[in-house]
């Protein structure tokens, strides 16, 4: 029988969109809920396994870990995309590694959830409204300020059309920026410098990796505005969290709206924790409903289709 690792499933809920009993006597599954500490407790764990359903980078699958499964034949991610996994490593090994659809709307949604709530200081008001206080904070108007887009993509574009609902200036910038989208957006084309220094919110939708690896460090934090925002949803090294922290506790910048953070989970002592100009989630960007139920289905049929010798929705 086929053992099946499902890996991060930090809320314990996959069972909630795919029937696991139902597939108990095709396959021996075993859950993991709780992030590995380290390399060596994911290897030992997972020595077993021929098949891994992994959430999109949490466990770092590497060169390694890979190498040192010496039974692993499939990995599943969810998305088409991972920077998380060693393909090059995969494929020497001649594991199949496959992916599913993703909805991205979520990621943008939740974007405007974090400009909304600095806008209007919904964290602090919410606590003190549970403390007995009664109007505590003056908030800003969006509309007429400037967004700032790093990166025009997928999430990106959707932030720009609701921000022209709401009557926004939009600028955006990146290494391949599309003129054109720009053009059909009506987002002005700005270089780096000129965006970070105009905008009123900052938004960052760009992939990871070293191409983007600390674009903000406090030489960036000390040419904004100090009354801007800065918001990430896209991949927390992109950011600087030493320099986000002494740039938020020193108000060079006056607020930031964080959902993804260099180390996940974000450590329960971490100086981000008691800032109290930083609104912080557990990075939900793609955590719905919705994407869960197109993530397990879509594993599940990957792992079949695999099993079948027909993998499909293969990343190369």
């Amino acid at each position: 029988m086929l053992k099946v690792a499902i890996l991060d499933d930090y809320q314990n809920i996959s069972h909630q969109f795919v029937d696991l009993k139902k597939l108990s006597g095709k396959y021996e599954i075993k859950v993991f809920s709780e992030p590995f500490q380290n390399e060596e407790e994911a290897i030992e764990n997972l020595k077993d396994f021929e098949a891994l359903m992994i959430m999109r980078e949490r466990t770092p699958i590497s060169e390694n870990l890979i190498n040192s499964l010496k039974k692993l034949k499939f990995i599943i991610t969810s998305g088409m995309r991972n920077k998380a996994i060693d393909l090059k490593a995969a494929k020497k090994r001649k594991i199949i590694v496959s992916g599913t659809e993703i909805n991205t709307n979520p990621t943008c949604e939740l974007t405007w959830a974090l400009i909304l709530g600095l806008a209007r200081n919904l964290k602090p008001e919410i606590d003190n409204m549970f403390q007995g206080y009664w109007q505590t904070t003056v908030g800003v108007e969006i509309k007429g300020k400037i967004l700032g887009l790093i990166g025009l993509g997928k999430v990106g574009s959707q932030v720009a059309k609701i921000a022209k609902a709401f009557d926004m200036q939009v600028m955006a910038w990146s290494e391949n920026l599309d003129l054109n989208k720009c053009k059909e957006l009506d987002v002005l084309p700005s270089s780096k410098d000129d965006l970070i220094q105009n905008s009123d919110f900052i938004s960052i939708h760009v992939q990871g990796g070293e191409r983007y690896k600390d674009c903000f460090t406090l030489k960036e934090f000390d040419v904004m505005k100090k009354t801007a925002f800065l918001i990430n949803t896209s991949r927390g090294p992109i950011v600087n969290e030493d320099d986000l922290i002494i740039a938020l506790s020193t108000n060079v910048i006056a607020g930031a709206g964080i959902d993804v953070y260099e180390k996940e989970p974000l450590p329960s002592d971490h100086k981000l924790r008691f800032i109290p100009n930083a609104l912080l989630l557990p990075h939900i960007g793609y955590v719905t409903a919705e994407n869960y139920s197109i993530f397990y289905t879509q594993m599940i049929e990957n792992l079949e289709s695999c099993v079948l010798g027909k993998p499909k929705r293969i990343i190369e």
